[in-house]
């Protein structure tokens, strides 16, 4: 670390930490202080559902008597918990391990936040770059090295009601439909089946959920968005132009509502007031408990390129100021022993496991609907590379602040993606804060 602290103070590490994460300040906790070598302090930001089971991994690992006992500290989701970690990562006072958004590498591993894995010392324990598919093995990399060891991949998927595809005679064209007219035709025939909505998908003050959708059909049609800071941002507009226009048509109060939030859409799905839905894997659990009679599918190609919107949960060792070599053993068997215990984090909260045995295990492929959505790593597409985007950030309240009037059908799409470009490039003019 001789090297590291030369380059860089940790009064410059603090303050570009606290812009990094968004202002906040670090409480006053220090993980790394008073502990015992066996001690193994795991960062995380899992609640509800994903807490529980997330949990239950880690007495589970417990329970083996590993020669360690791992703790958990679960903290608030989102910029607080960014905040937390990069103000922990500065201060050379970061817990062991910890739980990061895939989404979020490029604003910390460049900036000497995080450390990288030993490759080595992962095939010790059982965990190879052959194990995770090679689009999110590749996100977990910066310069060459991996810093970012991905436990899931949680896309944006299609549920849809079993019984009132059915009913309209669309249970087989929901397999196969592959452009917007058919979409579009599905989705009027279910309406009239359920005698309100097509479709369910609720965005209002959400940016996640907008841009989610939104992505998703822009790189189905091959687009790329490439954010380089101190270069305009390099966009397809053409391309975003005719989703957004797709997007607004669909929001046409017969086959979606034109102004639901997230909450009202997931109500309307669960009542069978609407016959198809746009949500993330981690709705599973909610809908399995209403015992509805549904299915899941991957985000139709409508646009002729598979594309699915995605994150992924990984496990990256925040910078240290000392390391314990032995309790640096210790995590990689901690996190090897939950990557390969990950089926009850498919089951339970409707994650795909990014380790695949698991995902080639016979438990796996038995997990229905999660099975059905398996392939999606093979073409998954993640945020842009940039210091500002990913989980928690605000880049996607930036891309709401310039479309939600497109979506409730009174913007232009031109004007509403022209605006949120030039947000973009106000951002990539300023110098990452690390």
């Amino acid at each position: 670390m001789a090297s590291f602290d030369r380059q860089f103070s940790r009064r410059r590490l603090l303050s570009g930490a606290a812009a990094l994460a968004g202002g906040g300040l670090l409480l006053g906790c220090a993980p790394g202080a008073g502990r015992s070598a066996a001690e193994i302090n795991y960062w995380h930001l899992m609640t509800g559902g994903d807490g529980i089971v997330m949990s239950g991994l880690v007495d589970a690992v417990n329970a083996t008597n590993p020669g360690f006992h791992a703790t958990q500290t679960v903290l608030a989701w989102g910029a607080p918990y960014y905040t937390k970690l990069a103000m922990a990562s500065a201060g050379g006072r970061a817990p062991d391990v910890a739980i990061m958004h895939a989404s979020r590498l490029a604003g910390y591993a460049p900036g000497g936040l995080l450390e990288p894995w030993d490759l080595d010392e992962l095939a010790a324990v059982g965990v190879t770059e052959k194990d995770i598919p090679p689009l999110v093995w590749q996100k977990g990399q910066y310069d060459g090295k991996l810093y970012a060891l991905a436990l899931d991949t949680h896309p944006f998927v299609l549920y849809y009601n079993t019984d009132h595809a059915a009913k309209a005679g669309v249970t087989e064209a929901i397999q196969t439909m592959d452009s917007p007219e058919e979409f579009v035709d599905v989705a009027r025939k279910l309406q009239l089946v359920t005698g309100k909505h097509g479709l369910s998908y609720g965005y209002l003050g959400d940016g996640s959920q907008m841009w989610r959708l939104f992505y998703t059909f822009y790189r189905q049609l091959g687009a790329e968005m490439t954010l380089v800071p101190g270069k305009p941002a390099q966009v397809d507009e053409a391309a975003a132009v005719k989703v957004l226009t797709f997007v607004q048509s669909l929001l046409d109060d017969t086959i979606a509502t034109r102004s639901g939030d997230g909450g009202t859409a997931t109500s309307e799905f669960l009542h069978g007031e609407s016959g198809m839905f746009f949500g993330g894997v981690w709705e599973l659990p909610s809908i399995k408990a209403a015992k509805l009679k549904f299915d899941v599918r991957p985000i139709p190609t409508l646009f002729g390129t598979e594309a699915a919107y995605a994150d992924s949960h990984t496990f990256v060792l925040p910078r240290q100021s000392k390391v314990d070599p032995d309790r640096r053993r210790h995590v990689y068997r901690l996190v090897a022993e939950i990557l390969k215990r990950s089926v009850s984090w498919a089951e339970g909260g409707g994650h795909i496991p990014a380790y695949q045995p698991v995902i080639r295990s016979a438990e796996y492929q038995a997990l229905k609907p999660q099975s059905n959505y398996a392939g999606i790593p093979a073409y998954v597409n993640y945020d842009p590379d940039v210091w500002f985007a990913g989980a928690g950030s605000d880049f996607q309240n930036y891309f709401a602040e310039n479309v939600q009037n497109v979506y409730l059908g009174s913007g232009d799409p031109a004007a509403g993606f022209d605006g949120f470009v030039k947000r973009l490039n106000v951002l990539l003019d300023r110098p990452q804060p690390v």
